[in-house]
């Protein structure tokens, strides 16, 4: 029965989650586990806050399971984690000392900074505008909301390869089309959001 289930998709396990169905969510648990930790731990490096807030995230995931429908559960999970690794780091409470050593910190010109990168975005989404509709539409659900190619692929009712080869020309255009440094740039952050 676990042999056959672990074939299932996501959205599959999911339907099965609604109905409380324990060997679902261990296959989920057993799928995710390992990859919300780690994305968690490259946030905050303590390995047992990391380890809570991904049990956290799972009890969560059970618990809401019969009322929720998700339709991206790798991309929600991850977004959970990195939501829940903030709302962590904004909750500590700090001694004075602490306090102190934040206070003297020089602070950079946020709002210089802030802009540029508005502009650096807006350029990127103007040229990701310029390329085909098709590739468009797959960059944009690759890149920005981090979904699987084989969930691009169902979702779009195309191939697997089809959406390789359009992230690919995709990706392509845009090195052309976008300062070699800003392209590298946005690789990285869409790799660090992954």
């Amino acid at each position: 029965m676990k042999t056959t289930l672990l074939l299932l998709s996501d959205t599959e396990l999911q339907t099965r989650l609604q109905h409380q169905d324990q060997l679902a969510f261990g296959i989920l648990f057993d799928r995710y586990w390992k990859r919300l930790y780690t994305y968690a731990f490259k946030i905050y490096k303590e390995e047992a806050i990391c380890e809570d807030i991904v049990q956290e995230i799972f009890i969560s995931l059970w618990e809401k399971s019969a009322n929720t429908s998700i339709e991206n559960l790798e991309g929600y999970l991850l977004r959970a984690v990195k939501y829940k690794v903030a709302n962590h780091i904004r909750d500590l409470k700090f001694d004075s000392g602490h306090l102190e050593i934040l206070q003297n910190i020089p602070n950079p010109s946020g709002t210089d900074k802030h802009l540029v990168y508005q502009e650096f975005e807006s350029e990127i989404f103007k040229q990701i505008k310029k390329l085909p509709p098709r590739s468009q539409e797959v960059i944009i659900l690759s890149r920005l909301e981090h979904y699987t190619n084989i969930e691009i692929a169902q979702k779009l009712n195309i191939s697997v390869r089809t959406v390789e080869k359009h992230i690919s020309d995709g990706l392509k255009l845009l090195k052309m089309k976008i300062d070699p440094c800003q392209f590298s740039i946005f690789i990285t952050v869409m790799l660090l959001q992954c």
